[in-house]
């Protein structure tokens, strides 16, 4: 080839390498437009890998159950968080590895955070949720702190079995019933070294009657009024890290007891998190901070 030949060759290939080039960026950037947005956020905590995980999943379309219950298998988080915008607010869901569940604090606090993160919401603005089995839930960003306003969730008086003093190797002082349907036991032990020694039989508390068990004494460090760790190994959890809506019923039982509407709690698992409850009459205020993690793109839709 002569000079001219080569020259020619040379300019047709950069131009036919930079449409090649600008269409698979093009392409490339509408894929990530339309793909299905995720993260995981650890909530009740101001310090990455520390509080409990959880999966937000923003949705830009409605998604069969079944698509939801694989995402959140897939995270393999105590619970992922399915976010869609409708009018007035958003639709949220919860899911664990297993199971849908009716309310789910952390994953709730995880879910404003990335709202007000990713500037879906202005800071000022007020987070809406409207949920299956909780109803209206809503949300406020206060200085760094996220405040959820959720249904207070009366403890009623019951007893303890053999069956549940087998399961958590100890005999609890109380045990009440709680939570929406009434689906968790609570246990109060002697003291806070009672509830941060415990080790439960998970295969024995699977078997129970109820799915969830919290088991919560007064505390006796200064920093906070009491603490708690929560298990729901028939949900897929054997222990929660931290559990917002086990403070739904944790807030009044404890209010009453210490005579507080204000308190600080500590949840006493491998993780840890801390949280602060106020009672402001059928509600609880559960007040937390989160940390983004992790932040990516589904491929498989």
């Amino acid at each position: 080839m002569n000079f001219w030949q080569v020259f020619l060759f040379v300019i047709v290939k950069f131009f036919l390498n930079s449409y090649y080039e600008t269409s698979f960026l093009i392409i490339r950037i509408i894929k990530f437009i339309l793909m299905t947005k995720i993260f995981t956020v650890d909530a009740f905590t101001d310090k990455p890998f520390s509080g409990n995980p959880a999966g937000v999943c923003l949705l830009e379309k409605n998604k069969d159950d079944g698509w939801l219950l694989n995402v959140a298998a897939e995270m393999n988080l105590a619970e992922t968080a399915f976010l869609r915008k409708e009018p007035g607010g958003f639709s949220l869901r919860w899911f664990t590895p297993k199971v849908e569940v009716e309310l789910c604090g952390h994953a709730t606090l995880a879910s404003c955070h990335i709202l007000w993160q990713e500037g879906i919401l202005r800071s000022d603005e007020e987070a809406i949720f409207n949920t299956v089995f909780s109803g209206r839930l809503t949300a406020l960003k206060i200085g760094d702190e996220i405040v959820l306003n959720f249904p207070s969730i009366t403890v009623k008086d019951s007893h303890s079995t053999p069956e549940l003093e087998k399961a958590l190797g100890i005999k609890p002082i109380y045990v009440g019933d709680c939570g929406v349907g009434e689906y968790n036991y609570i246990a109060e032990l002697e003291s806070e070294e009672q509830i941060k020694s415990l080790k439960p039989d998970f295969n024995l508390l699977a078997k129970l009657p109820k799915f969830g068990v919290i088991v919560t004494a007064k505390s006796d460090n200064n920093s906070y009024d009491f603490v708690s760790r929560y298990f729901a190994p028939a949900k897929g959890v054997n222990e929660d890290s931290v559990t917002g809506s086990a403070h739904c019923s944790l807030a009044p039982y404890w209010a009453s007891k210490l005579n507080k509407k204000e308190m600080n709690a500590y949840q006493a698992s491998e993780r840890g998190g801390y949280l602060k409850v106020r009672l402001e009459g059928e509600r609880v205020l559960l007040i937390g901070k989160a940390v983004t993690v992790l932040e990516g793109y589904l491929t498989a839709e």
